[in-house]
């Protein structure tokens, strides 16, 4: 049976391919902090013979008993609401986890995936964004705590394959939605069908005219799955390259949920990217991969994952207290 380990498996991401991952007849190790992520993701798992877990910071020596296989590095901070209020635990992740995790790699012989982000690519000049495009990120500006940590992923990460022979995967991931997102994470989609649950205007930052591409949580983890199988080590986009204006995706949030909000304006953040598509060329070439799974019918099972959660989950402000992860 091959071993996995999986960190921030808790999360949104990292659940959904603990459970691919346990389909497909693997032993997944699980590790989360839980600064952001939740066990009721995971709990299901717990009973199963090949699968455990461990509450661990992996910004600190990570050590894990046996063999090891493969390694999906996930933890980190994901929605602007969270990288925001935990900066430096974003940049530690990014650096001291990343750095910890290739060690571990090295030291079990296993092949590691990272899993960095679109935004590396930051507020583009170049569309739809390719792999070749070096991006257009303000380092100093709030978001690149995030946009830098997962830079600096992919640079140490090839350090450790050019230099050690390390077997390494990048995965580059574009918007991602479905059941498990956190509702009040600050992530378009939730934001949206969070405001129109409970009776709330719609709102759009800037003028709606910024696009998005949203990739179904199936598709995503699949792509990650072949990837991480394939023989590529540079980093591969995987998304939906199906754009969308936020103005008219706001438009389709209040057809879906029959509510009759209105949409609203307000001033646009510093460094929000205007435009953000995919071009997903190398993922169907090099993987045969491509999203199956329409916004439609997406963004249907989301909404009724976010409509069966209890009420409370509505209004809930803040996920946890981060004041603690700032202080080092």
């Amino acid at each position: 049976m091959k071993r996995i380990l999986i960190t921030g498996a808790a999360g949104f991401l990292g659940s959904h391919l603990c459970d691919r991952f346990i389909k497909e007849g693997y032993y997944v190790i699980a590790m989360d902090n839980l600064i952001t992520g939740d066990l009721r993701n995971i709990e299901h798992l717990f009973k199963l013979e090949n699968f455990e877990f461990y509450h661990h910071d992996v910004t600190k020596f990570v050590s894990v008993p046996g063999e090891l296989d493969y390694i999906l590095h996930f933890a980190s901070p994901a929605s602007p609401i969270d990288y925001l209020k935990i900066p430096i635990q974003t940049l530690k992740v990014g650096a001291l986890g990343t750095h910890n995790l290739l060690g571990l790699a090295k030291v079990k012989k296993a092949r590691i995936l990272i899993a960095s982000t679109s935004e590396i690519y930051g507020d583009p000049l170049v569309h739809p964004q390719t792999e070749e495009y070096y991006g257009n990120v303000n380092t100093i500006g709030p978001r690149g705590v995030y946009d830098e940590a997962k830079r600096f992923m992919e640079s140490i990460t090839m350090a450790y394959n050019r230099f050690h022979g390390l077997e390494t995967r990048i995965v580059r991931i574009f918007n991602t939605y479905g059941p498990r997102m956190r509702l009040n994470d600050g992530r378009v989609i939730p934001a949206f069908i969070g405001q129109a649950l409970r009776g709330e205007d719609l709102t759009v930052f800037g003028d709606g005219s910024q696009t998005r591409s949203f990739c179904y949580v199936d598709d995503e983890v699949e792509g990650i799955y072949r990837l991480l199988l394939s023989d590529y080590a540079l980093p591969v986009n995987i998304g939906n390259p199906h754009e969308i204006t936020i103005k008219d995706f706001a438009e389709e949030i209040v057809k879906l949920t029959g509510t009759d909000q209105k949409v609203i304006y307000k001033p646009l953040p510093q460094d929000d990217p205007m435009q953000r598509q995919p071009d997903i060329s190398k993922a169907t070439n090099i993987l045969g991969w491509e999203p199956k799974v329409s916004r439609s019918e997406g963004m249907k099972k989301t909404y009724e994952y976010f409509k069966s959660l209890p009420e409370e989950e509505l209004y809930k402000k803040d996920h946890k207290d981060f004041k603690d992860y700032n202080r080092i």
